[in-house]
Order: C-alpha cells, then sequence, then structure tokens
C-alpha cells in the first residue's frame, strides 16, 4: 500500500498537502485556517464489541482532524451499499453513525449513497470526510519534535483490533475485550489549551498501531519505548500472543499519542487524566537524536527495533 501511494498516487496527485501525507491536510484561506480529511471503512465484521463501522467512521475522521489540532465543523457521508443487506442492519448502524455524531458534537451535512451488486461490497463500504478550524498559530506535524521531546498515549493500546480480529477468529475471552473506538477532539481541545506550543505533535495510532505511527513520525528523531509503562489489559497481550501478533501493531481507534516539552510532560498528564477518555493516560517514551529509528526497552532489560508493520500484522479492521 504505501508502495503504491508513494510510486503510483503522489507523483501523479501530489500538491504540498498531499505530499506530507498527514492526517488531514491545512488549509489557509484569508480568514481563517481549515483542516480536511477523508477516509473510508471496510471493516469487517460491520459490528464488533464496542462498536460498529458507523461509529467507527464519524469517530475515525474526527480523530484524524484532532490530531492536527482541529475543532471539527462537519462531515459528510458516503454509503455503498450491497444489495440484499437487512434494512434493519442499515438502520441500526445510521443510529450509530447518529449516536456518535452527536458525541463528537459535529453534523452530517451532506453524502452520497449507491447501492451494488450482490458480492461487490461486502454488505456495506462508508466513506467519511471532515472539516475543521485549526488555531492559525499553532500546527502539529513530525517536524517539530525534537530529541527529548516526552511521548504520552492517552490509555491502553490494542483494545480495537483484539475486539475485531476476536468476532472474525472466533475467540472468546474471560472479559470481553472491547474496541476503545471513542471520538478524541474534545479530550485534545483541552490539552491544546491547556499547553499551547509545548504540544509539538498529536497522531492516532490507528491501523499498525505504534509501530507503524512511530515510524511514519521518525523524520528527524528517533524514539525510544519503555514497555513496562505501556498500558496493554491483559486479556489484549492473551490475545496477542494467542494470534501471534505484536501489541505494538494492534490497531487502536480511541487513542491519541502527543509529543510534548519535557517540563509540560507533567501537566499533560493531569489534563488527560482528568477526561474520562484520558484517565489511564501515561508517558511511554521519548525522542531521541537516533534518526529515523523506533526502539523498545524490554522488560528483561534489553532492546530491540520496532520495525513498520505489514502483510498479516494489517488486518482489515477499519
Amino acid at each position: 500500500m504505501q508502495e503504491l501511494i508513494r510510486q503510483e498516487i503522489i507523483p501523479r496527485l501530489g500538491g504540498k498537502s498531499l505530499i506530507e501525507l498527514a492526517d488531514s491536510a491545512r488549509l489557509d484561506l484569508p480568514h481563517t485556517t481549515l483542516a480536511f480529511t477523508t477516509d473510508s471503512f471496510v471493516v469487517w465484521p460491520l459490528f464488533f464489541p464496542g462498536g460498529d463501522i458507523g461509529r467507527l467512521a464519524v469517530c475515525g475522521t474526527v480523530n484524524d482532524l484532532a490530531a492536527r489540532g482541529a475543532k471539527p465543523l462537519a462531515l459528510s457521508l458516503a454509503l455503498i451499499v450491497e444489495e440484499g443487506l437487512p434494512m434493519n442492519t442499515l438502520r441500526r448502524i445510521l443510529k450509530s453513525v447518529s449516536d456518535a455524531a452527536c458525541q463528537a458534537q459535529v453534523e452530517v451535512v451532506t453524502g452520497d449513497t449507491k447501492v451494488v451488486e450482490r458480492g461487490s461490497a461486502n454488505q456495506l463500504f462508508i466513506t467519511t470526510s471532515g472539516v475543521g478550524i485549526m488555531p492559525s498559530n499553532l500546527d502539529f506535524t513530525p517536524g517539530r519534535i525534537e530529541p527529548g521531546d516526552v511521548l504520552i498515549i492517552n490509555g491502553a493500546i490494542g483494545d480495537h483490533g483484539i475486539a475485531v480480529m476476536s468476532v472474525r477468529e472466533g475467540i472468546s475471552f474471560a472479559s470481553s475485550v472491547k474496541s476503545d473506538v471513542a471520538p478524541l477532539a474534545q479530550m485534545v481541545q483541552k490539552v491544546i489549551k491547556g499547553c499551547g506550543p509545548a504540544v509539538k505533535c498529536m497522531k492516532d495510532p490507528t491501523r499498525g498501531g505504534l509501530a507503524a505511527n512511530l515510524n511514519e513520525m521518525a523524520q528527524n528523531v528517533g524514539f525510544v519505548l519503555e514497555e513496562e509503562k505501556i498500558p496493554i489489559r491483559p486479556e489484549v497481550q492473551g490475545a496477542c500472543d494467542l494470534l501471534g501478533l505484536d501489541a505494538l501493531t494492534v490497531a487502536n481507534e480511541g487513542k491519541m499519542l502527543f509529543l510534548v516539552c519535557p517540563d509540560s510532560a507533567s501537566k499533560t498528564l493531569d489534563i488527560l487524566r482528568d477526561h474520562p477518555l484520558g484517565a489511564e493516560a501515561a508517558v511511554i517514551g521519548r525522542a531521541d537524536d537516533k534518526k529515523r529509528l523506533v526502539r523498545l526497552k524490554t522488560a528483561l532489560g534489553g532492546e530491540r527495533i520496532i520495525d513498520t508493520p505489514y502483510g498479516r500484522e494489517l488486518p482489515r479492521i477499519c
């Protein structure tokens, strides 16, 4: 996929904003600065513990805007519906879209609907686009990260990916694993308001998890993670062991990574922990000067390189 994007798509379409490959494009207009993003959702099954494709579509787009520091304004919603989809299933998903949009305080203002032949769309695909207002004097991009900056996450990793795969693979747990899918913009806005430019960069670690997203951000710096400090639920770790997966590569849909100045790390944690979606926030590592290298300090005292995941480690979970 990365080769397809970099070798075929960007050379033919790539303007300045597209080349950045950011979660959202920055649009500088005469009197305001907007963030604009789009995403397609093809998750299977349509329903999973803690959510469904409708909630996922809203939250995924809202969180991409939030990662650029934007306050979401409006969404579009495009549905590709396969012939034969039960109407009760569609109604249930639309209700979920409505509820998630209400929670995120954003309105669906336009859209499109297509019905395709049976066997063409795995029941339902959704594409959402979103627009939000960015702070004109701040931009949260990887180029601002410096060695020593502190890496913070707002809670436990891997819940979404394991929730989806548990249904797909027929795995049951002693305690239920639920997706963490949630809109994060309001939580992020509180951090920006409280810490301002001390927040260098933000990223929502969705497909590919921490591993993919930290490697993506490791442009002018490297990262070192501390295994013992990364929050992960025992049942999620157990499922990863069973499926032969590294928890660092498993997708999240309600998590945000924050890179902040060292002297603002404590304040950032306090703000996050005061919000329901950040109650388990933790410092999990820092940036260093080993460019383009992501390392993990293990609980046993060793160290290993965290590479960008590929293939089986990137299942269809969004």
